[in-house]
């Protein structure tokens, strides 16, 4: 398992983990066990919504711009 000990919403780096919130994402060795400075940070992240191609076809995060190399002109 990895351990993100840097809040995704604060930027903080939380030192001591013990009793601060937390989700794991993912099984296995290659979970990821992310902490949170409080539930608010937490909640947030939760909140964020994901699109996961080939499985979930509720949401589309569709990105309109060109891409690196796409629509240029020299």
């Amino acid at each position: 398992m990895r351990i993100e000990r840097t809040d995704p919403i604060t930027g903080h780096t939380i030192v001591d983990t013990e009793g601060h919130p937390f989700v794991m994402e993912g099984m296995g060795p290659n979970a990821l066990k992310i902490y949170f400075d409080d539930e608010v940070s937490r909640k947030a992240y939760l909140d964020i919504m994901t699109e996961h191609p080939g499985s979930d076809f509720t949401v589309n995060l569709d990105n309109p711009s060109p891409m690196g190399g796409e629509g240029r002109t020299h």
